[in-house]
């Protein structure tokens, strides 16, 4: 029989032969990294027979799809040595997912630190022992009658869900797991390997069902690339937002609001920074600022389309015996402002932003910090503009969104464009029409962008910007999208240069996201260290005496004047712990003065990371900390000024 290989050449080899003997006959380099093939499109064991014509490409273990048969391998590997150390534990399901793999389990207690350790090891001699991966297939009945012997309840319910015929089952050593595969050719060939943690998971996702414990690992083809990765973990656990805002005293998360979080003064000064940032652009841009309700009624939501596509996100309440809902957007409150009076087409654009507050069911499993909250306060805006304008008024926003990406933040993103999705109002034309509007507009600026298919608002598409963040993870906070139904559900309109009245388009906009979560990624992206016009405290003098208080609180008065966040540090301690101290709470300027200081009327400045700055008359770092906080510097302007 003929196989095609990936570069066009064609070999004659006997029916019956495996893509590993192929892989062996290219190259025996080929062959050692070889994980599985791909045949005539369908990936398969490197052991499976051929036995017909195929187009034969073999998978290494360097490629993305050879990563993630040698993770999938590294699940059934850890489920083994689990089912060896615990063999009254149930088997559920255990995928390869991003960055690495998990498997979940049903046993009596809860996995330890300690249990993941001895997992571990017991892997380990799994590895060691080098077994193969083999692989056949049952009819499904007899696959249940199988796994019901073998008490894995679990594997029985999939299996009874499934439609009858043959069902693929895998073994490796004693252990017997139903999986489509492919895997490695033997346990041997995972090399580089870690199990990170253990947390709880309910069975399918759904809350009535039971608890079951989820192992995360991960595997890569080098021990380097795990080193690396790991390295990489180790300093998002320094920046995780949530620790930070605990040793910082930004913010917390009270059991009695889970999922609501709480802003403490620290918190507060960088929110009221962002929103004057928020405020001053947006006047600068033809924003007029509007508060709409957090409360509204049922019908208002129905008639949106909310209740129809959200309603499983939303809180609803009853007031006089009426039902109505807290919002989880803003935009059915600034249709209502619009439609307030008539508007012409001389008023259009119509550019309303809003900070409002929203509220939206997550469930418990998926709260996270400031990421994944069940309020927030989102950035809105809403555009209401001539069909004429609709290029002109994406162009701006997309401007503005990479002015404050880029421009101020220093970072980097990328645009998806979202899609018709299958719960979707209206017709297809007008879904064309705005997916064209917006396709244009990105293409005009000439900006990269992938296609997110099926992922759009229901009510129209959307362009969304990922921001990326030092560790090279990606967050979804802005989005305009484009929307063409609202108007007409609401029955807005204006009147036109020919005295009749016609029908608006609206955008619907944001640049933060949600506010909460644009901090905990600035956070994470600062370790805490913001720079100084974000910091809680800006500089903190530092007496090195107590007869030097008066002229440090003098100091401070005169920065205050210049509105900037200044205390002083009046405890009885030695200077270097008040250094320590301000260092571990990452502010920006330590100012130490002292005999010397008071009589040249100079402070002693100290940078968090810079160091030792020299001795600074107190006039010119007023100045210079003026301009860095008025400029908005990510970067410290008195580094490098000079001392006199």
């Amino acid at each position: 029989m003929k196989i095609t290989l990936p570069d066009g050449s064609v070999k004659e080899y006997p029916r019956g032969i495996t893509a590993a003997k192929i892989a062996e006959d290219i190259s025996p380099r080929l062959a050692k990294d070889a994980v599985a093939a791909r045949v005539s499109g369908v990936l398969k064991n490197l052991k499976d027979e051929i036995n017909e014509d195929s187009l034969v490409e073999i998978i290494t273990v360097d490629q993305p799809e050879g990563l993630e048969i040698l993770r999938h391998s590294a699940a059934h590997i850890m489920a083994e040595a689990v089912k060896r150390l615990y063999p009254d534990a149930k088997l559920a399901i255990g995928p390869a997912i991003e960055n690495g793999f998990y498997y979940d389990f049903d046993v009596p207690e809860a996995f330890s630190p300690e249990d993941l350790e001895r997992i571990e090891a017991e892997m380990r001699k799994i590895v060691e022992e080098d077994q193969e991966f083999s692989h056949w297939e049952l009819d499904r009945e007899t696959a249940v009658n199988e796994f019901s012997a073998m008490g894995e309840v679990y594997k029985v319910e999939l299996l009874r869900e499934m439609e009858d015929g043959q069902v693929s089952i895998y073994k490796q050593g004693d252990f017997v797991d139903l999986c489509r595969g492919p895997h490695i050719p033997s346990t041997g060939k995972l090399k580089a390997f870690k199990l990170l943690n253990v947390a709880g998971a309910y069975w399918r996702g759904d809350s009535n069902r039971p608890m079951l414990q989820r192992i995360y690992g991960t595997a890569f083809a080098k021990k380097k690339d795990l080193d690396e990765y790991l390295q990489r973990l180790e300093e998002a656990a320094r920046r995780d937002h949530r620790r930070l805002g605990k040793e910082l005293d930004l913010f917390s998360i009270q059991d009695e609001g889970p999922g609501f979080p709480f802003l403490h003064p620290n918190g507060m000064v960088i929110w009221r920074s962002l929103e004057d940032f928020w405020r001053r652009e947006h006047r600068r841009r033809g924003y007029q600022e509007v508060k709409t309700p957090m409360i509204l009624s049922e019908s208002l939501w129905r008639r949106s389309g909310h209740w129809d596509h959200y309603r499983e996100n939303m809180y609803f309440t009853e007031i006089d015996g009426r039902p109505y809902a807290i919002k989880p957007m803003n935009c059915p409150g600034s249709i209502l402002l619009y439609k307030r009076r008539l508007q012409s087409y001389r008023d259009l654009p119509l550019r309303y932003c809003e900070l409002g507050l929203v509220h939206r069911h997550e469930l418990s499993g998926t709260l996270h910090g400031l990421m994944r909250v069940r309020c927030f306060h989102q950035d809105d805006a809403h555009i209401f503009m001539l069909p004429s304008q609709i290029q002109d008024e994406i162009a701006g926003v997309i401007d503005f969104i990479d002015y404050v990406y880029r421009g101020v933040f220093g970072l980097n993103y990328r645009v998806e464009l979202s899609t018709k999705p299958e719960d979707a109002m209206g017709p297809d034309e007008i879904w064309e029409a705005a997916t064209d509007a917006l396709r244009n507009a990105v293409e005009a600026k000439g900006m990269p962008y992938e296609v997110n298919e099926g992922d759009g608002a229901f009510y129209g598409p959307k362009l969304d910007f990922h921001l990326e963040d030092c560790l090279g993870r990606t967050w979804q906070c802005g989005t305009i999208q484009l929307d063409f139904l609202m108007p007409e559900r609401f029955d807005l309109t204006y009147v036109g240069e020919d005295g009749k009245e016609h029908r608006p388009v609206m955008i619907h906009r944001v640049i933060f996201g949600a506010l909460e979560r644009f901090i905990g990624i600035l956070i994470e992206e600062f370790a805490g260290a913001f720079p100084a016009w974000l910091a809680p405290v800006q500089a903190r003098v530092i007496p090195v005496g107590e007869r030097f208080v008066d002229y440090a609180t003098e100091v401070q008065k005169q920065l205050l004047a210049d509105d900037l966040r200044v205390d002083v540090d009046v405890r009885d301690e030695k200077v270097g712990y008040k250094i320590r101290s301000a260092q571990l709470e990452k502010i920006p300027y330590m100012l130490i003065v002292g005999e010397k200081e008071v009589e040249a009327g100079t402070v002693s400045v100290r940078h968090r990371q810079a160091g030792d700055l020299g001795s600074i008359p107190v006039e010119k770092f007023r100045k210079l900390l003026r301009e860095e906080v008025a400029s908005m510097s990510l970067k410290p302007l008195l580094v490098g000024a000079g001392a006199d």
